[in-house]
């Protein structure tokens, strides 16, 4: 069964910053490119963002320059570093294991339980 556990989410005001970390397993880590989703409520999950093994990354147009995924290989985690928050940011934030880079949710075979992420204004 593969693991992912989250964490770091929480209460920050607009402007801020906040990390959010997914730990996995070593087979996972090395397989599986690793996306960033956050759903709101009554909206659709929407893709964040994804890094590869290699690190290449990919972002939303939403996050593009505020947001930054890193991944240390050493302990199996993967960040989501969310600077510049803003209100709209607001969501549950899932990271999720799938075998190739996609924006699509259902792509991904493998995901965490979710943080939840509330940005005040």
């Amino acid at each position: 069964q593969v693991q992912l556990v989250e964490s770091g989410g929480g209460l920050v005001q607009a402007g801020g910053s906040l990390r959010l970390s997914c730990a996995t397993s070593e087979r996972t880590f090395g397989t599986y490119y690793m996306g960033w989703f956050r759903q709101a409520p009554g909206k659709e999950r929407e893709f964040v963002g994804g890094i590869w093994w290699r690190g290449s990354t990919h972002y939303a147009d939403s996050v593009k320059g505020r947001f930054t995924i890193s991944r240390d290989n050493a302990k199996n985690t993967v960040y989501l570093q969310m600077n510049s928050l803003k209100p709209e940011d607001t969501a549950v934030y899932y990271c999720a294991a799938g075998v190739r880079s996609s924006l699509t949710a259902a792509d991904y075979d493998y995901w965490g339980q979710g943080t939840q992420v509330t940005v005040s204004s």
